[in-house]
């Protein structure tokens, strides 16, 4: 049911991103001017170019991370917590297993803060949740570049966890209480990007995690009216990302994947 469930919301994704949608008015355009159906090529290629538009030149994607990425407060307060999670996302390990080198993604602050983390508390353990979202096959795991990446920041190998089954929060949160002992206790301090926090905070907590410390990072919105600018990849891209978050969110509580949605942990 969980590889069905992984497979499904790869597939709907893939019908479902905003990006496509120009690209449909304009097929729509196409196919109406071959129907000599002039009225209705101009209408759906006038708002192809409108959403093109808009899109490139404000950052719509706002609407969507905003109310995500400001439930929980940047850089809270932490007292000895038992473990840093990590969780899967800002590695990149296509890349890494072209160079075979340790590559992150656009979301790499997740690792940089947590790597942050551990230094500033050194008697907690590490803990890298995550398998690649890629339906492709690598020889390098997200766990292996994560691996590279907190050998190389001089995290002493006893503190590591690792787990590298999971392909999605629920599984992350799931899978990973398999390997922590007391994860009924902690405080655990949780790194993720900000806008994936408060279905991560309630995945967890749901699976049975206490005392969870959420550590928003990678944060995408921002001051909107500094933003207006023509730059349809990068206003695009938080487009999808704030969507799609908010599809997650929907198919998990239909799931019956997520828990209570939070203002605080755990």
């Amino acid at each position: 049911m969980d590889s069905l469930f992984f497979i499904a919301s790869k597939a709907f994704w893939f019908f479902a991103r905003p990006e496509n949608l120009p690209l449909v008015l304009f097929f729509l355009g196409f196919l109406a001017l071959i129907r000599g159906r002039k009225r209705g090529a101009l209408w759906f290629n006038g708002l192809g170019l409108l959403l093109y538009g808009g899109i490139a030149l404000l950052p719509v994607g706002d609407i969507f991370l905003r109310p995500l990425e400001t439930r929980f407060a940047a850089n809270p307060k932490i007292t000895d917590p038992a473990g840093i999670i990590i969780l899967g996302g800002g590695e990149d390990e296509t890349q890494s297993d072209f160079s075979r080198m340790a590559n992150v993604n656009a979301a790499g602050e997740r690792f940089l803060l947590g790597m942050a983390l551990a230094r500033r508390h050194p008697q907690s353990k590490v803990i890298f949740t995550g398998d690649t979202l890629s339906l492709k096959e690598h020889s390098l795991s997200s766990a292996d570049v994560a691996r590279m990446l907190f050998t190389q920041s001089g995290i002493a190998p006893n503190r590591m966890i690792f787990e590298s089954k999971s392909r999605n929060t629920a599984e992350n949160a799931a899978l990973t209480a398999k390997l922590v002992q007391g994860f009924e206790t902690g405080p655990w301090v949780l790194v993720t990007s900000a806008f994936h926090m408060p279905r991560s905070v309630a995945v967890f907590c749901h699976a049975g995690w206490r005392n969870i410390v959420p550590y928003p990072v990678d944060f995408r919105s921002g001051h909107s009216l500094d933003r207006v600018k023509w730059d349809f990849a990068g206003h695009m891209d938080e487009l999808n990302i704030g969507v799609r978050e908010w599809i997650g969110l929907v198919a998990y509580r239909l799931s019956g994947r997520l828990g209570q949605l939070r203002s605080t942990g755990c």
